[in-house]
């Protein structure tokens, strides 16, 4: 290729211009970083968004942290890095069958979960619970991409991907949003949304099957009817019901599900909430993990010094420009950024007295 005439970059937009579907989003067309920088002469802005999360600190601790399951004894259960790449592929494969910008759907997923606490969601719920301005994971992974990652200059991303992270969090609520702000602006952060809610259903239960807090046969008939027996038969039932359910028509797109895909997927969510989330098995492990976050935070809050100290360690480097930040979210940060077992070793070495020797 001749880099004096059209680099590789230039080379990729044109494509996309060429093949993507009229309401997808060009990467030449993102609405730019808070800081701008100079264009890459390979990659477009959402692949180098994409590059920029994948090697960041706070995606590498994502494998040590929990997705339900607390210290499995097995190898094959998921961490929030694991369900993070099945989100991506999902995510992918939909804008695939779609002829929707792949990268950037991709760029949105792998920083989607960045801000999730140890422990999973219990982690979430304790650290609500205990800092005084509160806690999501869907800021917290905002925050750490704007402002915490390098050292406190964030990892300057583009608009789009910035506000897909931030908008794809839905806990109990509706799948498809009935309201539209609480929707990405483009078409790939709604569709990573989706993915996110189809990786979850499917995974959960598999390993809730695996750790034989249920049995397949305890999954409500009309799941196993319509989505199928299998993990794999599970999910592709659920992407092909958001292209199935989808409406396209000329130049707009309106995402959505099956009525009978839709009506599943919410029976399927009950009955993981209420037979796994909130089992005794999973829930007593819980409780064990809200006592270590609360001594931390608490023992941290006290000691200074320390926290400065083992905040250098986790993050291997010191967070500029935290002056202005209260020292309470100072210490969130350091806690939400733990993985599973830096939290359990830390409180060990903290309140366990050591063996005489």
């Amino acid at each position: 290729m001749d880099m004096t005439t059209k680099t590789i970059r230039e080379a990729i937009e044109e494509r996309e211009r060429q093949f993507l579907a009229p309401y997808a989003t060009l990467s030449a067309h993102t609405k730019g970083r808070a800081i701008p920088i100079l264009e890459c002469p390979i990659r477009t802005a959402f692949q180098r968004d994409r590059d920029r999360i994948l090697y960041s600190k706070a995606f590498r601790r994502l494998k040590h942290k929990t997705q339900v399951f607390l210290s499995p004894m097995g190898d094959h259960y998921r961490t929030r890095l694991t369900h993070t790449l099945e989100v991506a592929e999902i995510a992918r494969t939909l804008c695939r069958a779609l002829r929707l910008n792949e990268d950037l759907a991709e760029a949105i997923a792998l920083g989607h979960d960045l801000g999730h606490t140890p422990f999973g969601h219990a982690g979430e719920t304790i650290l609500n619970e205990i800092v005084p301005s509160g806690f999501s994971h869907t800021q917290q992974s905002l925050r750490i991409v704007e402002r915490l990652e390098n050292g406190g200059k964030g990892l300057n991303l583009t608009y789009e991907v910035r506000d897909g992270i931030a908008k794809h969090s839905k806990g109990f609520g509706d799948i498809i949003p009935k309201n539209d702000d609480a929707w990405a602006v483009t078409v790939e952060g709604k569709i990573v949304r989706l993915s996110d809610i189809i990786a979850y259903l499917s995974h959960d239960l598999d390993d809730a099957i695996r750790s034989k807090v249920i049995a397949e046969k305890d999954i409500p008939v009309e799941c196993r009817e319509f989505l199928g027996h299998t993990h794999s038969e599970r999910t592709t039932s659920m992407i092909r019901n958001v292209i199935e359910g989808t409406k396209i028509e000329g130049d707009t797109i309106q995402l959505g599900i099956t009525e009978k895909g839709h009506e599943v997927m919410l029976l399927l969510r009950s009955f993981l909430y209420n037979n796994v989330y909130r089992s005794p098995q999973v829930h007593s492990e819980f409780e064990k993990a809200r006592k270590i976050l609360y001594e931390l935070y608490g023992y941290f809050m006290r000691n200074q010094n320390a926290f400065l100290k083992e905040r250098k360690r986790l993050f291997e480097e010191e967070i500029a420009g935290e002056a202005d930040t209260p020292y309470e979210r100072q210490v969130c940060d350091f806690i939400a950024g733990m993985s599973d077992s830096y939290a359990k070793d830390l409180f060990v070495s903290i309140f366990v007295p050591s063996p005489h020797v």
